[in-house]
């Protein structure tokens, strides 16, 4: 376990407390520091077109 390069990451790069470091997970500050390969968040402009593909309904039996 590189433990000098996760120090570095949550308490120099997040900025945590030394107390919120050592209470997270090696996963979990790797999840907090987008590095855990996941996916990105989506963007505005994906929720945008997704939103103009599949629009809410209105009226109907929900009354919206």
């Amino acid at each position: 376990m590189d433990w000098p390069g996760l120090m570095r990451l949550g308490l120099g790069e997040l900025r945590l407390a030394p107390a919120a470091f050592w209470a997270l997970t090696p996963a979990e500050l790797l999840i907090l520091a987008r590095r855990d390969g996941g996916t990105a968040p989506m963007a505005r402009a994906h929720l945008d077109a997704l939103a103009a593909r599949y629009p809410d309904e209105t009226g109907g039996r929900h009354g919206r």
